[in-house]
């Protein structure tokens, strides 16, 4: 039974505050240990604050330019979800699916130059609950389809050795995999370079009609793929999203373009929740695939 929008935002405003509780409590209790007590001030020093005097510790100042957390995605209550943190990507893997619900990467315009050559190495990740192997793909019919793609990964030979686990893979027919869905990520590696950087998150789209699996591991075939992307760091900072259905896609890339808003209603995800509210509303209710493509 799905929830309403209401509740579920609820839902997930609270659990934002029980993940910033549970980070920042274990925290404060370990700043207040004994081990840690400051040592009395010497006898020449004042223990109080002078008239004038700021004697409060200066925090660090971060960045305003740049926003931590982008690669978090909250995810519906009772999702299947194991988070792993890769190099060069971080993906949340489903055990039910035996895919990945999302996969999260920020790929910067110096990246994209880089020359580590492709390795086609597909490895199981024995730490992933649920993790395929390269020969559960055998005689599918689908393409092993990478989430994060090889060709983001060129910058270190660790990388790209990461991004071929079976993990970021999910199936995909090859006229999908080799044709609108390699286009949008040359694309991509291009909106990197011109913008500095481009944070990115993909994943398959599943509906209650998707009841086609394969193999021994029975993994789950997805009706269509998702790709939601923002230029956070411009002047003007912008989103946008694509949504293509699992099949060849015709046609010009824009006629699969929506706002990253409406991929959230489709899969119950919030993304860049860490933005400023201001920010965040505006990089997803709309979008220009103009602006993007200029």
């Amino acid at each position: 039974m799905r929830i309403s929008d209401s509740i579920f935002k609820e839902r997930l405003r609270i659990l934002a505050i029980a993940i910033s509780s549970a980070i920042l409590m274990p925290a404060f209790y370990s700043c207040n240990t004994d081990k840690d007590e400051p040592k009395a001030p010497p006898t020449n020093t004042p223990a109080e604050p002078q008239p004038g005097e700021d004697n409060d510790p200066q925090p660090d100042n971060p960045d305003p330019s740049h926003f931590e957390g982008l690669e978090t995605v909250m995810l519906p209550e009772g999702l299947a979800s194991q988070i792993k943190e890769y190099t060069g990507f971080t993906l949340s893997y489903n055990k039910d699916n035996k895919t990945p619900n999302y996969v999260a990467w920020e790929l910067l315009g110096t990246e994209v130059s880089n020359n580590v050559s492709r390795t086609n190495n597909f490895w199981k990740d024995t730490e992933i609950v649920g993790c395929t192997a390269h020969s559960d793909y055998t005689g599918s019919h689908y393409d092993r389809g990478h989430m994060c793609p090889a060709a983001d990964q060129k910058w270190s030979a660790e990388a790209m050795n990461d991004c071929f686990v079976m993990a970021n893979m999910c199936p995909q027919l090859h006229d999908l995999n080799a044709g609108a869905w390699e286009t949008l990520e040359s694309k991509e590696r291009q909106w990197a370079k011109r913008d500095s950087a481009v944070m990115i998150v993909a994943g398959p789209i599943y509906s209650e009609d998707d009841t086609t699996y394969f193999g021994n591991a029975k993994v789950r075939v997805p009706g269509a793929f998702f790709k939601v992307l923002i230029a956070p760091y411009l002047d003007e900072p912008r989103g946008i999203a694509f949504v293509y259905p699992h099949m060849n896609c015709p046609g010009n890339m824009q006629d699969y373009a929506t706002s990253i808003d409406e991929v959230e209603k489709m899969t119950g995800f919030d993304f860049f929740s860490s933005l400023p509210d201001e920010i965040e509303n505006k990089l997803e209710s709309s979008y220009s695939f103009t602006d993007w493509n200029k």
